[in-house]
């Protein structure tokens, strides 16, 4: 099977986060965001060039919590795709572009955080059985529980 591909994004938020709703109720997040540019100059070196700024969009569940946990100047790496509609300002119909994020995050390489699995943890342990055999997804783990392949 293939992988799976989508679109990305990545920059820094560049204006204050906003939260809305949609007229079918749906929560939207919006945010301006950066992208950073350089130039590779002939001797190896890089030239820093002026930033660009775009429009950002979340819906439902990936709003609500990008809109709890991002912050003006965090870095962000976003999964999804970039929209393109009409609209009308000043009497004129104007094409424009933002991208739809399905799933957001903090950027790795330039943010330092900690992570909190207590939630994960806790679902484990509610999900916890005895169980005399492991798991199948154990037994793909442990190369010690693995059954021998079998070859067409």
């Amino acid at each position: 099977m293939a992988i799976h591909t989508q679109q990305s994004v990545s920059g820094f938020i560049a204006s204050d986060p906003q939260l809305s709703h949609t007229a079918k109720g749906d929560a939207r997040f919006y945010a301006r965001i950066g992208q950073e540019h350089y130039r590779r100059e002939a001797d190896g070196s890089f030239t820093e060039l002026e930033p660009t700024f775009h429009d950002l969009v979340a819906y439902r569940a990936t709003a609500e919590r990008a809109y709890e946990r991002f912050a003006k100047g965090d870095s962000f790496v976003a999964e999804g795709y970039a929209h393109t509609f009409e609209h009308e300002r000043d009497g004129q119909s104007i094409e424009s572009e933002e991208f739809v994020a399905k799933k957001i995050g903090h950027n790795l390489a330039r943010t330092t955080y900690e992570v909190d699995r207590t939630r994960r943890a806790q679902a484990a342990a509610e999900r916890e059985t005895p169980a005399t055999e492991p798991q199948a997804s154990e037994a793909r783990r442990d190369p010690a529980n693995a059954s021998p392949a079998l070859g067409l």
